[in-house]
């Protein structure tokens, strides 16, 4: 069964549920609504939220660079998360494509994506989007 979400850029309205969702996706401490808040309005991160009937129950994070290493503006989707309850109904999909055109917007011509090797439900979507997989390794770091 498919609801209808209102996909839209988070505002200073959202700190709250930004932080409630984050915890659920991230786990650890709830980052502070206030934190959230100077990222909203300092960033030039894309932040979009997914809601049914007025709740928010989803989020996606974007990212726009330049690189002397590549010709033009790169994006890259850092964040990606749906309430369970909201799962399956197309939101995940919905918030991705909003968030390709307003990096499309900022003149992105290529995006990148990074998630888990066994967050299948996520490549799924993510291959179901037209992204493809690739043969890169990502290594980190803790300083």
């Amino acid at each position: 069964m498919r609801l209808d979400a209102r996909i839209r850029l988070a505002g200073p309205s959202d700190a709250n549920e930004l932080s409630r969702l984050n915890q659920a996706f991230n786990g650890g401490d709830p980052r502070p609504s206030a934190d959230i808040l100077e990222s909203l309005n300092d960033s030039a991160e894309l932040i979009a939220v997914a809601e049914i009937d007025g709740r928010v129950v989803g989020f996606g994070c974007a990212q726009s660079f330049r690189s002397f290493c590549y010709n033009g503006l790169q994006g890259e989707i850092t964040e990606l998360y749906v309430e369970e309850d909201a799962r399956r109904k197309g939101i995940a999909a919905s918030l991705l494509l909003y968030l390709e055109e307003n990096l499309e917007k900022r003149g992105v011509k290529s995006v990148k994506v990074l998630t888990g090797r066994r967050n299948h439900a996520a490549i799924k979507t993510y291959e179901q989007g037209n992204y493809r997989q690739d043969d890169e390794l990502l290594l980190t770091k803790k300083l």
